[in-house]
Formats: C-alpha cells, structure tokens, sequence
C-alpha cells in the first residue's frame, strides 16, 4: 500500500488521545487475493474498558463547547477527509474490495454527514410551552445523551463510522467506536484525521478486536455508556439489544433487510433495469438495502429479463484497483460459498440460471453476477438476504397480490417500485411496510433524509433532522414565578 501520507495507515487501538498496542494482532488482507495488508493490534475488553472510561472523562468539557465550536471541528475534519480522499479510497478498495470509484463516493457520502451535522448542531431548539397555570413557566431543551458506543460494519468501512460519529459529536457526545475487523484500516485512518481536526482526547475513541462478544458485552452495558448504536445483522442485533435491556440503554439499530424491487407492466423497462442493476449490483451486492427479490408483471416479464441479462453482462469483474471495474470480490471466500450454495439450492428446486452462476478464476472471493428466473417465494433466496451478486427474478400477476408477497417478510427496511403511473405509484408506496421506499429509481439515501427501517430491520434512523435526535436528551424544565 503506497499512500501519499502514510501516517493514514495506523495498526494501533486509539484511546483517550493515544494510539495503544494490543497482546496479540489481527491480520488485514485484500479480499481480491488474499494479501496481508496489516497487522492490527487486537483490542481487549479491558480496552473497550478504558475507551469508555475515557469517553465518559472527555464528555463534560465537551457537551460544554458551543455548538458553532463543535462545528468548527468538525468542519476541519470533513476539510481533511476531501484533502485525502485517494489515500482514503485506495485504503478501503484495498481491505474491503470495493472499485475506487465506488470507494470515492461512499467516502464522499460520509463526509457529508460530518458537514451536514456541523451546521445542524446549531439548531438544537427547544420550546416554550404555553402554561397551564400562571404561577409557572415551562420549556424544554435538548442536551447531549452522554456516551455514545457504535459498532460500525465491513461493507461501508468508512460512511457507517460518519453517519454515526457526526451526530453524535456535534449533539456533544463522545464516542467509542469498534469497526470490523476485517475493515480496520479505514476506520483508523478516520480517527487519525479526526484528531488532526483538533477533535480532544478521549472525545473518539477506537478499539478493534476479535474478541466480538466481549467487547459487545462492554460497549452495551458499560454503566458509563448512554447510547448504542449499531449497523448489522438482525441475528447480532437482537443479542445486543438484550444486553442494552439489562441496563436500560438508549439505542438505535439499522438491521438486515430483504427488499422487493417490484415492476410494473406500465414502467419504463429500461430505467427499472438501470435502478435494478445500481441497487443490486452495488459494492457487489454487500449492501443492507440490495434488492433481494425481483418482481416482474408476467406481462412484461421476459422482455426485462433479457434487458437485464445484457446490462448485468456487461458489468466488468475485477480488482477494485483496476480500471472500468464495477464489481470486485466478496468479503471473503465464506461469502462467496453462501451466495453459490442459494444458488445450487435454487436450481435444485426447479429456477433457472439466466446469467452467470459460479465462481470466477479472478480470485476464491469471486463470484459472477447472477441473474435467476424461476423462483418463488418459498425458495431460502427469497427469504434470507442474499449479500452477493445475485439477482434472483419471479412473476406476478396483479397489484393487491405483489403486495401482499413483498410485505410478507419479518424485514422492513428497503423497497423499490417501478411504475409510471403515479396513482398506482402513490398506492404502492404507502402500502409496503418499509421504513424507505424508493419509487423509480436505484439509489436513494442521502444525508439529509432519514435512514432507518421498520419491523426486524431495525429501531431508530440515521440521516437528516432524526438522525440527530438519536443522540438528544429533552429536558422538560417547569420555573415557579
């Protein structure tokens, strides 16, 4: 890895202002091919111990700062974070897999959380409230949580870490933060450019480790934390969720998804294939919101099918450094087994492979993108979410019943509709038990809108005015007179 400042590259925990070493290392590697990239020391529950300790020390002067100093902050962190963006960007490609210009763009997108929440901490209004007795006066304000603990994923190694970090610093709350293991290098890069931005120590704190369980165990019931937040699966989340119970943690949770992309026989066909390639094939299909289930009027099924196959045949596979590459590798060779073993299972049920189909000589994290016709709602591919290449299609006949199937589901966190008519647009919208529905188009978040789902796909939303309201406190405050 040749950057153009490697002090970027830090193998250190960093707690209360310094980097600290750990008993044992962690081994990073490109996923594309296996290379070790870095050893990382291997954070210890005592560690995430000392981070929260250290958080919960910083906190007073901190909450204390002005909010347009806070914002100052951050603004020169945001600054740093666009001075850098090829080192940051080569660092993610190279450790989670990702092309550069996708990288590029998620680092740009977390950026803007940390610029968008510098301006917000400015309007943490409270209100006047009209009395009920004369004798009193009431009104309320809003006041930082405390400590804050997140536990950020691989997929988006950089933009998870922002879009919880942001608002929680610019509320006045500090954090501790445990990214994934196998993407490490991201998030302390980060941390290396946050504390150039003049952020005081003890105000983030970061702690990567392989013990995951016990850190979690820290992180959720820690008496000095006041507020988890975590990006993951809905199978981990339900354990941390327990944990932050025993001790009444305030928390926020962005969970799995299984999204239903849902066309119309009156959509145009060739944008709904352009939105079903973007939200499908994405960071290879490793994306909370990736379309999971393709529905299709029978009407207008075939014709979709063979637009679709020719687009996803001309997305080019490779090393995310390479040039005019779309999609690099999975995670890791584990990954890639999962998505060919839905696959083997789907044909064996009776679907039929389109396109693609098995895995590539470019490296063992490689798959092909996978188009599949064939399938119905009672296949483990339409039921689980997929996180892979693999783009698994089936029919439906009228409006009331694909409905009914793309709502039939413990998920809610994304969804897609395809239609030019905007009654029936307006209709299917509202109806789908989503926390986001996405209606003509592929790619929808952004920071100034909230992000979050409903049902098993999470509690809470990060993005937009909601997404600082996560890390409030309102304070009701009565005055006798």
């Amino acid at each position: 890895m040749q950057l153009a400042d490697m002090e970027l590259l830090k193998t250190q925990n960093y707690i209360n202002g310094e980097w600290r070493d750990g008993a044992a290392r962690i081994a990073v590697r490109d996923p594309a091919n296996g290379d070790l990239l870095a050893e990382i020391a291997d954070g210890s529950a005592e560690d995430a111990q000392d981070a929260v300790v250290a958080a919960a020390a910083a906190f007073p002067a901190w909450k204390s700062k002005t909010a347009a100093e806070r914002a100052a902050v951050l603004k020169r962190w945001h600054q740093l974070i666009l001075e850098h963006i090829d080192d940051l960007a080569q660092i993610l490609t190279l450790e989670q897999g990702k092309p550069l210009a996708e990288a590029k763009g998620e680092i740009l997108y977390g950026a803007s959380y940390i610029e968008w929440y510098a301006e917000e901490c400015r309007r943490a209004y409270g209100q006047t409230i009209p009395t009920h007795n004369p004798a009193m006066r009431l009104q309320t304000i809003r006041q930082p949580v405390g400590v804050v603990t997140c536990i950020t994923p691989w997929n988006f190694p950089n933009a998870m870490i922002t879009r919880k970090a942001a608002p929680a610093l610019a509320a006045g709350c500090t954090v501790v933060i445990k990214p994934a293991g196998e993407t490490p290098l991201s998030a302390l890069a980060l941390c290396e450019l946050a504390t150039r931005a003049g952020l005081p120590a003890g105000t983030i704190n970061m702690v990567v480790g392989s013990d995951a369980p016990a850190l979690g165990q820290v992180l959720t019931q820690h008496p000095q934390v006041a507020k988890f937040t975590f990006t993951g699966s809905t199978a981990v989340g339900k354990i941390l969720m327990a944990q932050c119970a025993t001790g009444v943690k305030k928390m926020s949770m962005e969970l799995g998804g299984n999204a239903p992309f849902i066309v119309f026989d009156d959509a145009d066909l060739d944008t709904a294939v352009s939105a079903c390639v973007a939200t499908k094939f994405r960071n290879a299909g490793q994306t909370c919101v990736s379309t999971n289930r393709i529905y299709v009027h029978e009407s207008v099924h075939d014709v979709f099918v063979e637009k679709l196959r020719t687009a996803v045949a001309e997305l080019k596979v490779g090393h995310g450094c390479e040039e005019d590459v779309i999609i690099g590798p999975l995670i890791h060779r584990r990954a890639a087994e999962r998505v060919a073993q839905l696959v083997q299972e789907t044909t064996e049920a009776g679907a039929t492979i389109e396109l693609g189909g098995d895995f590539l000589p470019e490296g063992e994290s490689y798959y092909a993108p996978t188009v599949i016709t064939g399938v119905t709602d009672e296949m483990r591919i339409a039921r689980e979410e997929i996180f892979g290449p693999l783009a698994p299609v089936q029919k439906f006949t009228d409006e009331d019943d694909v409905i009914r199937r793309a709502n039939d589901t413990p998920y809610g966190l994304a969804a897609y509709v395809m239609s030019e008519n905007i009654h029936r647009a307006n209709r299917v919208v509202e109806a789908l038990e989503y926390g986001m529905v996405a209606c003509n188009a592929g790619v929808f978040s952004t920071t100034v809108a909230p992000f979050g789902g409903s049902k098993e796909s999470g509690i809470g939303r990060e993005g937009g005015v909601e997404g600082m309201a996560e890390f409030y406190e309102t304070k009701y405050c009565c005055f006798g007179v």
